[in-house]
């Protein structure tokens, strides 16, 4: 190696060194594992989950009438036939509070694609607010719903 390669190399070396990162000693917090999406209730099975609604590409929020914003929150639940893979209508409905009890509005509603069914409702949060969704779901040919509960907390500062 050329000393002028050799002084580029530790150069360049030196300043990513110098970027920061924690060092030897640091504590590196372990990364919470996710919480469940998906919940098999026998022959079918619920997935769920709950996002910004800035997070939407601005086409697919503009597709379902879904308005983007960093205050509002969607919930999606799709049901599928376990055995087929394929989607199941259902009856789908929300009840929300947040960690201070207050009941927040999540209206459902049905989005048929060609082959798939989601349902989808939006409401109003705040920065770090966590919500906890109470899901009762019913696919079709089933007697008894299905309570399915999981929270979520949401960033919107960002």
């Amino acid at each position: 190696m050329r000393p002028a390669s050799t002084t580029a190399a530790v150069s360049v070396l030196s300043l990513l060194a110098a970027c920061g990162g924690p060092g030897p000693d640091a504590t590196v917090p372990q990364a919470e594992p996710a919480g469940a999406s998906s919940m098999d209730i026998g022959e079918h099975i619920v997935h769920y989950s709950a996002q910004v609604t800035a997070q939407l590409p601005v086409e697919i929020a503009r597709l379902y009438d879904i308005v983007r914003s960093k205050d509002r929150a969607m919930l999606s639940v799709s049901v599928l036939a376990e055995a087929t893979g394929t989607s199941v209508p259902a009856t789908v409905s929300v009840k929300t509070v947040n960690l201070t009890g207050q009941l927040k509005t999540v209206n459902m509603r049905r989005i048929d694609e060609e082959e798939a069914i989601y349902y989808i409702g939006e409401t109003p949060v705040a920065n770090r607010e966590t919500l906890i969704f109470d899901i009762s779901v019913k696919p079709e040919g089933v007697e008894q719903p299905t309570e399915i509960r999981f929270k979520r907390q949401f960033f919107t500062d960002q």
